[in-house]
């Protein structure tokens, strides 16, 4: 069986791999069939995604069908799409414990920590694995994508009529922008590229852009956009430290910061603005189960649409060959997806 190996930085393989064992006791073999490439994937690729281990099978944005199920699965059967919640968790620290899956102290992210889904089988805990009758394998794929931007917006507390800005127009600042617009907050979106906050702009219905040119000209922007109050909510998901150590210039009085973006890079930041603002800072890991459900209900019933999000299309023979482009924002990538099968 075929699958795509990570390596080592910047080092994809087209491997030969074994086929999986049976699926034992609460398990399910899933086949693979969509594959959608996350930043953590070009990070991985580049070698700047903290955690990140090699060599590694990437990809955790995943549209499957059941192929085989264990003893005990009861939710799911044979032939049903899915998608994937990849972040396993041990169930057992004092993190699982209180509910915070997303954040166990033993995580292994599938496609980061544990072999993701460039391969056509592997085996999962029935448990990580959402139905749905009516979406496509696609769009099962761009779950677990707009699930990190939910948990942002949800981290976040987001009240309706709030000034909502979001930096970084890639796919997990879309992802926080369809949240933040359902929400009831007003989005403002800044970004380097303009080519993207057209796509915001003409795609996504978003009025309010700022694009960032180097002037240190944001902030004044910002200040006539809202008429000096600035943004109640900051989400940074650009995965820059320079851009993640000035986001809390942008925040309002009592106002929240959010970092959805990683970085192995120092932030650092003066304490007096963050004081007299009385900010709070938030980091957002990951998301929750209940986000996979909500988000696939969403799509089901019309309130994301999901056809604007996938620009690039890949077999996975010729992924490889493919991969290079992506890292462009100049080609227009918003999300590439890789068929696997």
């Amino acid at each position: 069986m075929k699958a795509i190996l990570l390596e080592q930085p910047k080092n994809f393989k087209l491997i030969d791999t074994p086929e999986p064992a049976k699926p034992g006791p609460g398990e399910v073999l899933l086949k693979v069939h969509r594959v959608g490439i996350c930043g953590s994937d070009y990070s991985g690729y580049l070698g700047k995604m903290p955690f990140y281990s090699y060599p590694r099978i990437p990809g955790h944005e995943l549209g499957v069908e059941i192929a085989e199920v264990g003893e005990g699965v009861t939710h799911i059967k044979v032939g049903d799409r899915c998608c994937v919640e990849p972040y396993m968790n041990c169930q057992k620290c004092h993190s699982c414990l209180r509910g915070h899956t997303n954040a166990c102290e033993f995580n292994k992210t599938l496609g980061v920590h544990a072999d993701g889904g460039l391969r056509p089988y592997f085996v999962l805990p029935a448990r990580k694995l959402f139905p749905s009758s009516k979406l496509t394998y696609e769009q099962l794929a761009l779950v677990e994508t707009l699930a990190i931007g939910c948990h942002a917006v949800n981290r976040a507390k987001t009240q309706p009529g709030e000034n909502a800005l979001i930096i970084g127009a890639g796919p997990i600042g879309l992802s926080t922008l369809e949240f933040v617009k359902i929400a009831g907050a007003r989005p403002i979106v800044m970004d380097t590229n303009e080519q993207r906050l057209a796509f915001v702009r003409n795609t996504m219905g978003v009025k309010d852009t700022i694009l960032v040119k180097g002037e240190g000209k944001e902030l004044d922007t910002l200040k006539e956009m809202t008429n000096g109050n600035l943004a109640h909510v900051v989400v940074d998901a650009t995965g820059s430290n320079v851009s993640m150590s000035q986001a809390y210039n942008f925040v309002a009085y009592a106002g929240r910061l959010v970092w959805v973006g990683i970085t192995l890079n120092e932030i650092s930041f003066t304490q007096t603005l963050m004081h007299r603002h009385e900010m709070t800072f938030l980091a957002s890991r990951n998301a929750l189960p209940g986000d996979f459900v909500r988000i696939i209900q969403l799509i089901e019933d019309g309130k994301i649409d999901t056809k604007p999000w996938i620009t690039h299309h890949s077999t996975l023979d010729g992924m490889i060959d493919a991969f290079g482009a992506w890292l462009k924002p100049e080609t227009g990538v918003i999300k590439a997806m890789v068929q696997v099968s």
